[in-house]
């Protein structure tokens, strides 16, 4: 199973390098954004495309790991109300099964087998 993982590695690997390689040229072209609101101008300087590629992407996983990590937590957190609520069940269970038995439950027993 390590081979097999490895070679997908290695596979993935030579995809991803044979696809910039073959977009280089497109990828190299330059671009600038502009944000023009009714207060405010901004244009960005020229960049590559390659450079705003790997911008977006590793936005897309800081936001990513953001919301993992919150989603953690919440999971941790909501693991930990569940313990406590099935140890105060086990408790109650426990108490329950520690009743003693009283005659009158003797005698419903028997006129309920006696039917």
């Amino acid at each position: 199973m390590r081979y097999i993982k490895g070679i997908g590695v290695i596979l993935f690997l030579l995809f991803i390098v044979i696809v910039a390689v073959q977009n280089y040229a497109p990828m190299s072209t330059t671009v600038r954004f502009r944000l023009n609101l009714l207060f405010w101008s901004h244009e960005t300087p020229d960049m590559n495309l390659y450079l705003v590629t790997i911008i977006a992407f590793l936005l897309g996983v800081f936001f990513t790991g953001v919301y993992g990590i919150g989603e953690r937590f919440r999971l941790k957190r909501e693991i930990k109300n569940l313990t406590r609520e099935l140890r105060e069940k086990e408790k109650e269970l426990n108490s329950l099964r520690n009743l003693p038995v009283t005659s009158e439950d003797v005698k419903s027993l028997e006129a309920v087998e006696g039917q």
